[in-house]
């Protein structure tokens, strides 16, 4: 099997963006982040989409902007923290390329995640820790689990490339 597409999946902050950029450059693929596209597409940051039009808006766009880098080839993309949890879109990512799931203790992203709400499903700690147990069961589902712990992206990408034969 020739692997040309690579999708990160994970919690937000896990550091998916950054490790999709690394693993780019070192492929010399493409990098592509679902969250960027969103705000570029809406000209507005994820918590303002969140704060005017609600979630369900949000994952709507999500799904749009999943659809749009399907065809796309030789390239790495950085899911929502949301993404990969909708089983339709967990469907399409794993059927068009290899799903990396980016597992990172909750601990760890607590102390990467801004206290600005730029987080909008951060805001509350009990709530934070709630979502992130309901979400790996959705992120188990990936192809690959990478225990990341506190490892920077680089070393994260070269486990990721160890694992997918790639180097």
């Amino acid at each position: 099997m020739t692997i040309d597409k690579i999708y990160l999946v994970g919690f937000m902050a896990a550091g998916k963006t950054t490790v999709a950029r690394v693993l780019a450059g070192r492929l010399g693929w493409r990098a592509e982040d679902i969250d960027e596209l969103i705000e570029a597409r809406e000209r507005m940051p994820v918590s303002d989409i969140f704060s005017r039009f609600g979630e369900p808006h949000f994952r709507a766009i999500e799904r749009e902007m999943l659809r749009l880098v399907l065809p796309l080839r030789h390239s790495v993309v950085a899911t929502g923290g949301g993404t990969f949890i909708d089983p339709e879109n967990r469907q399409a990512i794993n059927l068009d390329g290899v799903s990396i799931w980016i597992d990172v203790p909750l601990d760890t992203l607590v102390t990467r995640l801004p206290a600005d709400g730029r987080r909008p499903l951060a805001a509350d700690r009990t709530q934070l820790e709630r979502l992130y147990a309901a979400r790996q069961i959705g992120y188990a589902q990936a192809q690959i689990h990478i225990d990341a712990g506190l490892a920077p992206a680089e070393e994260i990408a070269e486990r990721v490339l160890d694992r997918l034969n790639l180097v």
